[in-house]
């Protein structure tokens, strides 16, 4: 059947098909050989058939998860009725690509993460309270309890004053005229547009508050944005504003929140300017380095795990990671990388940035559990999309936790962090070196 004639197998989900094309020769019917030999072996019921000189062949749907060793869910599509809720949409609908990453994040956010023994640290970049998402998003999910502690660009606590403060953002278009806004005295943000005068009157109010006894001293971003915190939610007492911004109420549920780069915003900015007329405030970096270490090092407390939340990337999705090998790597202590990692972001990961730097790339930091790097998500997908969704998802799926309030312990959690740390650092030279040979700088044990 096959003589003077070339042909080609394609494989598809539960289908085979042979190509005959009689005006080709027939020295390329070899090459295929081994493709034949992979049908009638892992298909054994395989039946074929002809029609219009093509051969089919025909298997059986149970045998195809031998060619697999995790088949998947059956994609079984319904028709969409005209009340399908925010679960039903995301359980039902998102079926592949990066609707079923959304989903799974979801899944395993609800079912794993906003559990309880579970720390869970978020890290926001992008434009996302300005967008509003600080009051409408992050807001109910720290006072449900599902975000521990947080890292946030400065730019985020900034934009997300002005909602504390009674200011108006209004939406517009990308497509408007930047000349036109700048002789208007307005602000563009992509489709968001503001008066000058918000960041004026913002700036002032931060240099105002700055100057108060409370903030004359050394401190890191985690003091710094409680303090603040509750310098906006006193005007937000005032004013009568009815939703909270992500800043006040991080105060108000003791949710520390720190800046990877405090001098990138418009916050940093005015410290700035009140260093120049001799403000004693110093925002120390190393304090954040050494507090967000202490949390993660806690989190394993009584059997708990640490979870790393990422939405965008930058500045603040290291800073959240670079805590497990701050423990490892420069304190030598014992640790294993964050147990649940998930990602939102539009980054790729082959122009080599953090942004979209893969689980698996994290995996060779020490930064993630290699044990949990299957439950690894990345949901590749605009933040501003996935977060709401994200948000509704959970406050429909999950009770409420109880409120960490990690901003008050954050004393007793640098403390154990350093007694334990000097403790390895005192240890004899021999005595060090030889527990180090036994495990690689992530915790993971030698094989021999």
């Amino acid at each position: 059947m096959f003589n003077n004639s070339k042909y080609w197998l394609r494989y598809t989900f539960g289908f085979a098909q042979i190509e005959i094309e009689n005006w080709m020769t027939s020295e390329v019917l070899s090459s295929a050989l081994p493709l034949i030999y992979i049908a009638t072996k892992y298909f054994s019921n395989l039946r074929t058939f002809k029609y219009d000189n093509i051969i089919f062949g025909i298997f059986s749907i149970q045998d195809f998860p031998k060619m697999s060793q995790k088949p998947g869910k059956k994609i079984a599509p319904i028709p969409m009725s005209n009340n399908v809720s925010v679960v039903d949409l995301i359980d039902t609908y998102f079926t592949a690509y990066n609707s079923a990453r959304l989903r799974e994040a979801c899944q395993l956010l609800t079912k794993e993460v906003f559990q309880e023994g579970v720390t869970v640290g978020v890290s926001l970049s992008g434009a996302m309270t300005p967008a509003g998402f600080g009051v409408s998003a992050l807001a109910p999910l720290i006072r449900n309890g599902f975000i521990d502690w947080m890292i946030c660009t400065g730019a985020n606590l900034y934009h997300d004053m002005h909602y504390g403060l009674g200011f108006e953002l209004f939406a517009g278009s990308p497509f408007l005229d930047d000349v036109k806004l700048r002789e208007e005295g307005t602000i563009r943000i992509y489709d968001i547009i503001f008066g000058y005068d918000v960041l004026l009157e913002t700036d002032a109010f931060i240099r105002k508050v700055l100057q108060a006894e409370p903030f004359q001293k050394r401190m890191g971003t985690a003091e710094f944005h409680h303090l603040l915190g509750k310098c906006v939610w006193e005007i937000e007492q005032q004013l009568g504003v009815k939703n909270s911004c992500l800043l006040a109420t991080a105060y108000e549920c003791g949710v520390p929140i720190y800046t990877s780069s405090p001098g990138d915003s418009s916050i940093g900015m005015n410290v700035a300017a009140l260093a120049l007329e001799g403000s004693k405030l110093v925002i120390d970096p190393s304090i954040d380095v050494n507090e967000t270490a202490a949390i993660v090092y806690g989190a394993r407390e009584n059997d708990g795990t640490s979870a790393a939340v990422i939405i965008g990337g930058g500045s603040p999705k290291n800073f959240l990671l670079q805590t497990q090998p701050q423990l490892h790597e420069v304190l030598g202590l014992e640790e294993r990388g964050h147990d649940f990692f998930i990602q939102f972001t539009d980054a790729r990961p082959d122009t080599g940035g953090l942004s979209g730097a893969t689980p698996a790339e994290a995996v060779s930091w020490g930064k993630i559990d290699p044990d949990e790097l299957p439950s690894a998500i990345v949901c590749y997908t605009d933040s501003t999309i996935a977060l709401p969704l994200v948000t509704a998802y959970t406050l429909n799926q999950c009770p409420p936790r109880p409120l960490k309030r990690l901003y008050d312990g954050r004393e007793a959690l640098l403390d154990t962090l350093q007694k334990d740390y000097l403790a390895v650092k005192d240890k004899p030279v021999s005595e060090g070196s030889q527990e180090k040979a036994a495990t690689y700088p992530c915790g993971t044990p030698v094989k021999g």
